[in-house]
């Protein structure tokens, strides 16, 4: 060990080297706390702090009772027409899960009629869910359906955890981005937790609705991605 430079930061440079160099690959689990502490002959707090510091840059993910996870690079995400999250995952090599967390019916707000084009306080169906590349949480999303045009989508959602195949329950075969607005935050600390983020990280906040062949309103939604292992690409 270097001196004149903080153990925590030391033990953080070798980690990184290590990442870079290939040792410890994309997704792949890092040693314990307690092996990593005795190769560098500290104590776990100092590796505490240096595995922390490394979250904060993005660089590793901890998982409760798993262990601490190699971050993949960003995964490249097109804006387009037809955005699907499991076609766009499983292009980039990663398998596309998706966690349904809860469903509910609440009346549309003015700003919600209108993206659906339906009345205000008309009843919708409210979903929440993750969305995951391999073990990553990628993105939050609320989605709000018309109760009345899907019936009983909470439930649906949850036995099939994609908005595909939600729709395709219901007749709709095909459908497209109506569009799209990007803005930039700080996650929330629901969020945060959902995403595996260290408070204070940014998220990228995407505001979509989605149409039928003929241009109706079929679901508006509004994600938040993780800053850091995502980037948009916007194909013309």
């Amino acid at each position: 060990m270097a001196s004149g430079v903080a153990l925590w930061r030391q033990v953080a440079d070798g980690i990184e080297r290590g990442i870079a160099e290939g040792r410890y690959a994309a997704g792949e689990r890092l040693p314990g706390e307690t092996e990593i502490a005795e190769t560098y002959r500290v104590n776990r707090h100092t590796v505490r702090r240096a595995l922390a510091a490394l979250a904060e840059r993005g660089l590793v993910r901890a998982e409760r009772g798993s262990g601490t996870y190699v971050e993949a690079p960003r995964l490249a995400y097109p804006l387009r027409s037809r955005t699907r999250f499991s076609e766009i995952v499983g292009a980039g090599g990663r398998e596309p899960r998706g966690q349904f967390i809860e469903a509910a019916e609440e009346p549309a707000t003015r700003e919600l009629a209108r993206q659906l084009g339906l009345k205000t306080g008309a009843p919708l169906i409210r979903i929440e869910s993750v969305r995951l590349a391999d073990r990553a949480p990628i993105c939050v999303s609320t989605t709000w359906l018309s109760a009345e045009q899907f019936p009983d989508a909470g439930r649906v959602f949850a036995n099939v955890r994609s908005m595909t195949k939600l729709l395709e329950h219901y007749g709709v075969r095909d459908y497209r981005r109506g569009s799209t607005r990007i803005t930039a935050a700080i996650a929330e600390a629901t969020d945060a937790a959902r995403l595996d983020l260290a408070l204070g990280r940014p998220v990228l906040v995407v505001d979509a609705t989605d149409v039928d062949a003929d241009g109706k309103p079929l679901v508006t939604k509004r994600s938040r991605f993780a800053a850091e292992r995502v980037e948009f690409v916007v194909e013309s």
